[in-house]
């Protein structure tokens, strides 16, 4: 891939390589995200499934080679966000400009915003990734979402 340094080429080989469950160079296209998402990359369940990825396991598999121009152009892709990204949108509903908000508007952000979540999604979201409510209900934003870019 000539847009991609060797460095990004030897990444991506050994994200994909840890998806290759037979060492066949091939992953089940249920991963693609997964592995876009090791490389740091965000991309949307819609940009995946754009891209080629599915919903179930064994209904399409994908070669290295057809995967570097995924990753390439996914790392050309400005709509995704980065913690910055939402760490300043957060800051909306920090009324006290103290780093927190309201563990209640997290949750309603999440079902409500964005690729939106399902009510148990945001219950495991919220349980793996959110610190304790304070007396008041307010939660800091910041260690919650570096908790979740982890989990991306």
């Amino acid at each position: 891939m000539a847009d991609l340094s060797a460095k990004d080429v030897e990444r991506a080989e050994f994200a994909f390589s840890i998806y290759d469950s037979d060492g066949t160079n091939v992953i089940d296209c249920v991963d693609l995200g997964s592995v876009l998402r090791a490389l740091n990359l965000n991309p949307t369940n819609a940009t995946i499934e754009k891209m080629g990825g599915t919903k179930k396991k064994g209904e399409k598999k994908m070669k290295l080679d057809e995967f570097l121009p995924i990753f390439s152009q996914c790392k050309k892709d400005k709509e995704q966000g980065c913690f910055e990204d939402f760490v300043e949108c957060l800051k909306l509903y920090d009324k006290q400009e103290n780093g927190t908000m309201l563990a209640a508007e997290l949750s309603h952000t999440l079902l409500t915003l964005g690729e939106r979540l399902t009510d148990p999604e945001v219950e495991t979201v919220l349980k793996d990734c959110m610190d304790p409510e304070d007396d008041d209900g307010f939660i800091p934003y910041t260690p919650f979402l570096k908790k979740m870019m982890v989990l991306l």
